[in-house]
């Protein structure tokens, strides 16, 4: 096995944190996440799109890299805290193209340039348990409610899950009929969505199926990756802030029970780093031990990114909860991410799940 990234994967990570830090540092991200109604750049957005990020998940000859690059650029993402809806566009965008029909295909191609943002609606419940599917497409129309539907609100188009199976939504005239739900992390824009809405079933029940199995391993390997970076960033954050801040006349990074802290959190980010790109080779080169390998690397990173930007706050001291520095954030994105794309408890399900226990 060979989790190494190649030559083209590895520029890809390389050119990804020069954009990053360049287009989006996380000075400038932070207003867009406390400020902006949308929660992200739309501009930004369309460069990327132009740039092929949004066809990542896709075939070579759509422009996708495969799952290892996925995850590369999420890592990076992750790192600066990036705002806004990327991989939930990319997993709609991903959904799209196992889907059937001409409209599909136009929503997949606007949702990948950047020209449009589609989002998959499927949760009805709290995130953390789902009931079963009440939703339903009846008549050329989509009835129902959707929960924690990612920047649901701003959506052009949403990807509903129903009993029927995959109906694809355009934004009515007069909007959605969507209620905002805050979460911890102030720069996610959930919402809650009332749909009674003209829609095209673009996948049937049975097919449906099997596109949404496969999104909820893409779904919770990128989370595992986005995880991953915010680890990397706030371990970084960390050492170099107690190797300035002095106690006692030196460097609190000289006291011993604080680098055990710190090597602790290495360990556990670099623990992650190998389940996540592990996975990640999975879904490119061996797809029979793709949903057992994410699941294990969601489950894992969940827990080790929550005790890793736990520590970045207690090492900090008393400023490291203050809202002018910067690692309240990752702790806030971190717990986030834990509990959906499928929750550590779920994971652990599927786990057990493909090991026939």
């Amino acid at each position: 096995m060979q989790f190494e990234l190649d030559e083209d994967r590895a520029l890809l990570k390389s050119s990804t944190r020069e954009l990053l830090e360049r287009e989006s540092p996380l000075a400038d991200a932070r207003t867009v996440m406390e400020e902006s109604p949308e929660g992200y750049e739309k501009a930004l957005y369309a460069q990327l799109g132009e740039l092929g990020y949004g066809s990542l998940l896709l075939s070579e000859d759509e422009g996708g890299m495969g799952v290892r690059a996925f995850a590369a650029v999420l890592s990076e993402m992750g790192r600066v805290a990036f705002p806004g809806p990327f991989l939930d566009l990319t997993l709609a965008v991903r959904a799209l193209a196992g889907c059937e029909g001409q409209e599909a295909a136009d929503w997949k191609a606007r949702a990948a340039s950047g020209e449009a943002l589609v989002v998959m609606a499927r949760s009805e419940g709290t995130g953390a348990s789902e009931p079963e599917v009440e939703t339903r497409f009846e008549g050329g129309r989509v009835r129902g409610r959707k929960r924690f539907v990612p920047f649901g609100s701003h959506a052009d188009a949403l990807l509903v899950s129903s009993r029927e199976g995959l109906a694809l939504v355009p934004r009515p005239g007069a909007g959605w009929n969507a209620v905002a739900l805050p979460t911890i992390d102030h720069a996610q824009r959930f919402a809650e969505i009332h749909l009674d809405d003209e829609a095209s079933l673009v996948a049937d029940a049975r097919r449906s199926e099997e596109i949404l199995d496969e999104i909820d391993s893409l779904a919770a390997l990128g989370a595992a990756a986005l995880m991953l970076g915010l680890m990397e960033r706030s371990l970084e954050m960390t050492v170099s802030y107690t190797m300035e801040r002095e106690a006692f006349g030196a460097p609190i990074a000289s006291f011993q029970a604080l680098q055990h802290r710190c090597a602790d959190a290495l360990l556990q980010t670099e623990s992650t780093r190998s389940v996540v790109f592990r996975a990640a080779w999975a879904a490119d080169e061996a797809p029979d031990s793709a949903r057992y390998l994410a699941a294990v690397a969601k489950g894992w990173a969940g827990p080790a990114a929550r005790y890793v930007c736990g520590q970045a706050i207690q090492l900090h001291g008393g400023v490291g909860y203050t809202w002018e520095y910067d690692p309240h954030i990752y702790l806030k994105r971190a717990k986030t991410l834990e509990q959906f794309y499928g929750s550590t408890r779920s994971q652990l399900e599927v786990v057990l799940e493909e090991r026939g226990v």
